[in-house]
Formats: C-alpha cells, sequence, structure tokens
C-alpha cells in the first residue's frame, strides 16, 4: 500500500483534525505520532531512521493510506520523492500561535521526560526519535530560541509551497472544513461537522504525569534507605 496523501505541516498545526478528517474520507489509517508511540514496531523503525539507517518507508507506512504530524513530516521532501502520486497538504496556522501551542504541549513533554526514563531501551528509543527527528533535524537544538524557530517555520512553508505544482499542494487551516480539503482529494463533503481535535488538556496531564516521574528515584532510594534502616534495627 503507497501514501495517497502526505502531511507537511509541523506537528501542532491542527495535525490530529486532519488525521481524523482524513481517515473520516477513507485514508485509513493516517500515521501520526500517536501511531508511533503506541507500536513497538513503529517506535523501532523511527529509532533506526534516527540513528542513520536509511529508512524502507513502504515498511515503516506499511497498512497507512496517509501520514500527518511530526516524525513524517520531516522527511516530506523524501517522502514525496517515494511517492510521486500522493497529493501533500500543508497544515499551517500564524507562527505565534503555532509556537506557543508547540511550547505548551510537544516541546514541553520532551522537556518533562525524567532522565531515568532514557535509560530504559524503549524510553531511550523514543527520546531519540524524537530528538533526532525532529527538535535536531529540524531546529538544530535551537527550539527555544523564538526567532530562530520564526525562520525556520516560515522557510519550511515557503519550501513546500515551492515544491510542488497547485494541482498536488494544498495549503489548509482546519478551521476552513470540508470543502477545501475534499475538493483537493476529489471526494463528496460528508453530512457532519469537520472535526476539531483539541487534545492540549491531554498534554498538560501527561506533562504533569512525567514531572511527577521525576520523583520515582529519588522516591525508590527513600524506601530502599528505610527498610536497609528497618533491616538492621531488626537483626541488631
Amino acid at each position: 500500500m503507497a501514501l495517497e496523501v502526505i502531511g507537511a505541516g509541523f506537528g501542532r498545526t491542527g495535525t490530529l483534525s486532519i488525521k481524523a478528517a482524513l481517515e473520516r474520507l477513507g485514508y485509513s489509517k493516517c500515521h501520526h505520532m500517536v501511531e508511533v508511540l503506541t507500536s513497538g514496531d513503529q517506535i523501532n523503525q523511527w529509532h533506526q531512521i534516527a540513528v542513520g539507517t536509511s529508512p524502507d518507508w513502504d515498511a515503516v507506512f506499511q497498512g497507512f493510506r496517509a501520514s500527518v504530524d511530526f516524525p513524517s513530516s520531516a522527511y516530506w521532501r523524501e517522502l514525496a520523492a517515494h511517492y510521486p502520486d500522493a497529493k501533500v497538504i500543508l497544515t499551517t496556522r500564524s507562527f505565534e500561535s503555532w509556537y506557543k501551542s508547540a511550547s505548551d504541549t510537544i516541546y514541553a513533554v520532551s522537556a518533562a521526560m525524567p532522565a531515568w526514563m532514557k535509560l530504559v531501551p524503549r524510553g531511550k528509543k523514543i527520546d531519540r526519535l524524537i530528538g533526532d527527528n525532529v527538535w535536531l533535524r529540524l531546529f538544530h537544538g535551537k527550539f527555544e530560541d523564538k526567532e530562530y524557530t520564526r525562520e525556520i517555520f516560515e522557510q519550511h512553508e515557503a519550501d513546500v509551497k515551492g515544491a510542488f505544482p497547485p494541482e498536488r499542494l494544498l495549503v489548509f487551516e482546519p478551521r476552513q472544513g470540508w470543502e477545501p480539503l475534499c475538493a483537493f482529494l476529489g471526494k463528496d463533503v460528508p453530512d457532519e461537522a469537520f472535526p476539531h481535535v483539541n487534545d492540549t488538556a491531554d498534554f498538560h496531564k501527561n506533562i504533569a504525569l512525567l514531572k511527577r516521574m521525576q520523583l520515582v528515584p529519588y522516591i525508590v532510594g527513600g524506601i530502599a534507605v528505610l527498610a536497609a534502616a528497618l533491616a538492621f534495627y531488626a537483626f541488631h
């Protein structure tokens, strides 16, 4: 199965909404970071890409008809070349709103990941696949430099817009609804509201959980010390 739709927009440009919309239009399944983080095979594949292994895109996207969001959108050029018949969608929003959203959610999650989790094989792979495929590949480790990231964001959009003819590229904001998306893909407009998925609250819950998990080594260490002390007094 070859990809029929390639999302070139950065994460936090409405990618979860466009995923839901594409799947409603029949492009099932649609690849997204949520698919990566819930699959051991996907984690392994994207980790291998992160460390420099030449990708087998057909294996990575086996069972998928579309892709959006990070990490795949960081490879939009490669995917567009590998799947020359696929249409490209650049989801977008204003830089200011995007930067705040990305800072408060996906970047904050990466920053909150406890150091001890990065020592666990699965956690180490997740940290590497996100860090290398997104924060280093796209933003060169300088995401916190807002003006530098603005230049990256604007150049990215200019590059995508300049790479494809109009019949292959749709520049899209989810607030535009079904009509432009369906016209571009040649699909009938569904008789239902366009999906607007807001997962910010879930991100904030995950960030709070990760911050609490940073205390685990200290708690475990404290319990171990307490147990040792009790054992000492029990036998002396």
